[in-house]
């Protein structure tokens, strides 16, 4: 039987150490992509790139704190849902959907790897590589730890893998089509009978079945806007977020509600988020969404779309509606956001500054409250499941 610490006292900086004796804590993973700059709006390799890494972080600590950094393979392609976590804190899956082209130095192409990190060992180590499909963009693990499935975005399929102990195992791959699909973003219900994946390419969020290891097309696609991107679904299970990216020409783009009570699924609420609505976290007291909207921050200075800082507005579902609460500037070429446990603190990734930004959330207003520094552009984030 396995014992939790409570976050209190003297019992909070064990946190810090032994994590590898099975104390859950409030971890947050950040994937940094060594292998991409920002250079007047164009994504640019650089001469002398950094390697790519990940970087833990123990928000339990006040403030939080880094514990830990891992040299591995990352990539900003695809959602921010690159990274997760396993409920037990036992391990944590990366996705990398490009490399540098062994033959040019300044290009990149598609990668197809998913690789294991074993978060008990002293320090975290990565402990093997699986191979999924073109373009490994979004990961997500079931409740259970017994399954994993992969988005491969340039290939038009999801991989699927069992899971014993930190063992990755390949199942197959589920088809959703041909390329130009682009499966992106992939989540687990709570009780892990079902699965949605967004798919910006055809703008559709299919829901797929899931029986033990088996993983199947249900029948059933919903709609919800223009390019459906990152995906959450609530730690309850009534609903599931999407950001629907849209076609990165300026406008105005949108985040859709779609309520997982009702047989079939539906799109029930979409509002007006901002340009280029990057991702979006639920919170653990499953009400509130931070949205990163990266607002024209990656296009060239002489854009008329161009603007200085990014946004982060902050909505609360009420009677299954999305309802905005409050907005915080951020800053440029944003990607995901992680909330801590109390749904008090939020961290968002900025690729041009190399940081996570920190606000405190009081349930009405965002306050900044410092930043964290990686080596490289922040760009895939997981948080402890609830």
């Amino acid at each position: 039987m396995k014992c939790y610490l409570r976050r209190t006292g003297p019992l909070a900086a064990l946190l810090l150490i032994g994590m590898h004796a099975g104390a859950r804590a409030d971890l947050l993973i950040s994937a940094n992509d060594g292998k991409a700059v920002l250079i007047n709006g164009v994504n640019t390799v650089p001469d002398n790139p950094v390697p790519d890494s990940v970087t833990i972080i123990n928000l339990a600590a006040s403030p939080p704190k880094v514990t830990a950094e891992i040299q591995m393979p990352a990539s900003l392609v695809g959602p921010p849902s690159s990274v997760a976590i396993a409920r037990d804190e036992s391990f944590a899956l990366v996705t990398a959907a490009t490399k540098i082209d062994p033959a040019d130095k300044k290009k990149l192409v598609p990668d197809h790897i998913v690789s294991v990190i074993d978060l008990r060992a002293s320090p975290p180590t990565v402990i093997g590589t699986q191979e999924t499909g073109a373009g490994a963009s979004g990961v997500a693990i079931n409740p259970s730890g017994t399954l994993a499935l992969v988005a491969n975005r340039m290939e038009g399929s999801v991989s699927v893998f069992t899971i014993s102990g930190k063992t990755l195992t390949p199942a197959g791959k589920l088809q959703l089509g041909d390329v130009k699909t682009e499966p992106s973003a992939v989540a687990f219900t709570p009780d892990g009978k079902r699965a949605l994946v967004t798919r910006d390419g055809d703008n559709k969020i299919t829901v797929l079945s899931v029986d033990g290891t088996k993983v199947a097309l249900s029948g059933r696609d919903v709609y919800a806007g223009i390019r459906p991107y990152s995906l959450g679904i609530s730690p309850r299970g009534d609903f599931a977020v999407v950001t629907n990216v849209g076609m990165g020409g300026g406008d105005d783009d949108t985040m859709s509600l779609i309520d997982l009570t009702a047989n079939p699924p539906r799109t029930v609420d979409t509002v007006t988020v901002g340009p280029s609505p990057e991702s979006m976290t639920i919170a653990p007291d499953g009400r509130h969404i931070a949205v990163t909207v990266i607002n024209g921050t990656s296009k060239p200075k002489d854009s008329p779309f161009f603007h200085e800082h990014g946004r982060m507005p902050v909505f609360e579902v009420r009677h299954m509606k999305l309802v905005k609460v409050t907005e915080a500037p951020i800053g440029r070429w944003c990607q995901g956001a992680g909330w801590n446990k109390s749904s008090t603190l939020i961290l968002m990734q900025c690729i041009v500054e190399q940081e996570l930004e920190m606000f405190k959330f009081d349930g009405k207003t965002l306050t900044p409250a410092g930043v964290i520094k990686v080596k490289g552009g922040p760009a895939g984030i997981a948080t402890t499941p609830g």
